[in-house]
Parts: structure tokens; C-alpha cells; sequence
């Protein structure tokens, strides 16, 4: 893509991938735009007034959970309450709003993890999502607690984390890189006794620590989030990119990942 033809296309997350510092790549229309390339340079991402759902493609006038229209929102598999609560999910018991689904997504190996950035925080992924989803999170570095065989039993060993860590990240201090000072291996350590024996023996006995560095040369002062509802065109010098969102040099933040399904073009 030359740096003067604008491209156009409905939003999905950037893809990431890890190397020396971590990669991005938003993808419009099947045309990929390399977003570390446009760090340092001057950026506009225009919204057109379009949004598509991400699960049936119908227009929507308001999106909801990142990318559904309503009726999506509330059937979609994708959008299934067990994708927040982990531990609600009956999949292993072949109750799934798509079981089909729910085997690809809910019936695999998954990952309990341990994250630190502002906090020490723990969450769940698919094993064929590492590291992409501590790239998501803006994690610094993350390490693998335990390794189950369904979200129901990773559910039930992020409940019992989360009376010792968060599950959530305060994004606004991961983006003003306010890392906590703490050391993984030895946090994990320190848990697994805090585990009843049935879920312990899911412990992952590997205690390597995955490092992440940002594509970023400034980071904010002070975080000002905005968006493609308020504003239909940003513009502004890109300093770095770190999670999913885009930081500009004047302290503005813009969540990508926020915007699933909004039709805009980048130049």
C-alpha cells in the first residue's frame, strides 16, 4: 500500500504477532495496512457512518459488545455469557447456543494465565491464542498457570484466582506503561497451594516467562480515549502502538478493537 492511497474496510482487531517488539497488522477489506510502518508519521482514519455486525454482516446502527448487532448480540455464540464468565459455561454438558461452535472454541485446551502490567491480573485463553491474547491486553510479560482441557474448568480456576488477583486491566495505566513491579514465576509459585487438589493437578509445571515490548515512543501523560461515534475523522501523529490501541503524540488514545464492524479508511 503506498502512503498516499487511502484504504478502506470494516474494522476487526489488529492481528499481532510477537518478535522482538510486537507486531501489528490492520487488515481492511483483506487489504493489510503495517501499523508499526506508520509509527512517527502522521495518520487520518476516517469513519463513513457504516457499521456492520461482525457475526451476520447486516448494517447496524448501533453496535453492541465490540462488533454485534442486537440480535446477534443476544443469539451469536460468540456473544455467549460464558465468554465473560467462563465458569457458566455448560458445553462439556452439550448445552451450547452452537454446539458446533462450542466444540471448536469451548471443548479445547485452554490456558489460565497469569499477566502483569498495572497489576498482576488473571485471565483465560485458547492455547492457539497465546500470545496474541496478552498482546490484546497490553501485558508486559505473562506466564502459563495451568492448562485445562475446557472453559468450564479454566472458569473454575480463574473464581479461584480472582480472591487473590484482578481479571480485569486498567487499561489506562497499562497505556501509560505503570508496570507493577512483580515477579511471575514467583507469584505463580505462590498460588498453586491455594487451589483445591482436583484443580491442581491442571498446574502447568513450565514456569517460562513470555516478555512483550511495544512498538511505542511516547507514551501518554494523561489518557483522552476517542472514538469514531464522537469524531468521524482522526487524525494525528501516531506514537506508538501497545494492546489494541492506537497512541497519538497529544496524549489521545483510540481503541481499535472497540470499533469491530465500523467501515473506515485509513490514510
Amino acid at each position: 500500500m503506498s502512503s498516499s492511497a487511502p484504504v478502506s474496510g470494516n474494522v476487526r482487531k489488529m492481528r499481532t504477532q510477537l518478535e522482538d517488539v510486537a507486531q501489528y497488522t490492520l487488515v481492511l477489506d483483506d487489504v493489510p495496512i503495517d501499523m508499526n510502518a506508520k509509527i512517527g508519521g502522521t495518520i487520518r482514519l476516517s469513519f463513513d457512518g457504516t457499521i456492520n455486525c461482525i457475526a451476520c454482516g447486516r448494517e447496524t446502527k448501533k453496535s453492541f459488545g465490540q462488533g454485534f448487532c442486537y440480535p446477534c448480540f443476544r443469539n451469536a455464540p460468540e456473544a455467549s455469557e460464558c465468554i465473560i464468565r467462563p465458569e457458566l459455561c455448560r458445553a462439556h454438558e452439550g448445552e451450547a447456543r452452537d454446539m458446533e461452535w462450542a466444540e471448536k472454541h469451548c471443548l479445547v485446551e485452554q490456558i489460565v494465565y497469569l499477566a502483569r502490567s498495572s497489576a498482576i491480573k488473571v485471565g483465560i485463553t485458547r492455547a492457539s491464542q497465546m500470545p496474541t491474547r496478552w498482546i490484546d491486553q497490553g501485558a508486559t510479560d505473562a506466564i502459563v498457570f495451568a492448562r485445562v482441557p475446557n472453559r468450564y474448568m479454566a472458569g473454575l480456576v480463574e473464581v479461584a484466582m480472582k480472591e487473590h488477583l484482578t481479571d480485569r486491566t486498567n487499561w489506562q495505566r497499562m497505556l501509560k506503561n505503570e508496570v507493577i513491579d512483580a515477579d511471575l514465576a514467583e507469584t505463580k509459585a505462590s498460588l498453586v497451594d491455594t487451589l483445591d487438589a482436583e484443580l491442581r493437578q491442571y498446574i502447568d509445571p513450565d514456569d517460562t516467562v513470555c516478555a512483550i515490548n511495544y512498538p511505542v515512543e511516547q507514551y501518554p501523560e494523561k489518557v483522552k480515549s476517542v472514538g469514531f461515534d464522537k469524531l468521524p475523522e482522526i487524525e494525528g501523529r501516531l506514537a506508538g502502538i501497545k494492546g489494541q490501541y492506537l497512541i497519538f503524540d497529544d496524549n489521545r488514545v483510540l481503541n481499535i478493537r472497540k470499533h469491530n464492524g465500523y467501515r473506515i479508511s485509513v490514510s
